[in-house]
């Protein structure tokens, strides 16, 4: 046997150290946001908990307000007007309540103080977190859309006016959900989040109509971003409305305050 030093054209351990060369540095930041995003969604329809509020309880909701005769929702189908009530209802939960509790308990143990001194930028992060929550929205609509249908329901409407409401209502929700979970602790943002998420179910307009309300309560009410996103995708979707203007600056004004808080009073640690 005889070993060949020095250069040639022979393969050796040179070539072979070539060809796979260690490249040190962080990864492109788009393939790092989207690695996070995909680990927070699978991490999110994982837990069986965020499951039941994300899904099960919406579409239970759902198919029982409009098998049952229990609210009166006004003339025509039930499911006519219970459908974009809980369509909004899905939105909240994952964008709030869901979000603010897996971040609160993130922050407490220490996982996202981890996350920050990580290559990933602070903003980064929460763009994946964003990023996860639309994509359990998008699973969140579709599934209650075959639901809704197969129950009856006859939507009408424009279908740009209903993803601008569904997006302004996520950055509204999400920012509120974020402001929570970084100002509070963890057992804290998990009974505040429950608790703003079984009276918004009640007074927002998503099984109740606002008008059944005392008419002082109604102008408040109508103020909340559940209120204004179920009435804006009630309108649009049940009457067959234009651009509910109205709603959707309600939606914006809750989105770039609360995202502009969450922004300022978030804390890592």
């Amino acid at each position: 046997m005889t070993l060949t030093t020095g250069t040639g054209t022979g393969t050796g351990s040179g070539a072979a150290t070539g060809a796979y060369a260690p490249r040190p540095g962080a990864a492109p930041l788009s393939r790092m946001i989207a690695a996070q995003a995909a680990l927070e969604t699978k991490m999110l329809l994982r837990n069986g908990e965020q499951l039941l509020l994300t899904v099960v309880i919406p579409t239970l909701l759902l198919v029982l307000f409009s098998a049952v005769d229990i609210v009166d929702t006004g003339a025509g189908k039930a499911v006519d007007f219970l459908t974009p009530g809980v369509l909004a209802l899905a939105v909240m939960s994952t964008a709030f309540t869901g979000q603010a509790i897996a971040t609160g308990f993130e922050r407490r143990y220490g996982v996202l103080k981890r996350l920050a001194a990580s290559p990933l930028p602070r903003w980064a992060l929460m763009t994946a977190k964003t990023a996860s929550v639309l994509v359990t929205e998008v699973l969140q609509v579709v599934l209650l859309t075959v639901i809704a249908f197969a129950l009856g329901w006859s939507p009408h409407g424009d279908p740009l006016a209903v993803l601008l409401l569904l997006v302004l209502g996520t950055a509204a929700f999400s920012g509120l959900g974020l402001l929570m979970a970084g100002t509070l602790k963890a057992e804290a943002t998990l009974a505040a989040a429950n608790l703003v998420f079984l009276l918004l179910l009640v007074g927002g307009g998503v099984i109740v109509p606002l008008d059944k309300f005392p008419s002082g309560a109604q102008d408040v009410l109508g103020l909340l971003p559940i209120s204004a996103l179920s009435d804006g995708l009630r309108d649009v979707l049940q009457h067959g409305a234009g651009m509910p203007w109205g709603d959707l600056g309600i939606l914006a004004g809750w989105a770039v305050v609360a995202l502009a808080a969450a922004g300022r009073f978030f804390r890592w640690e």
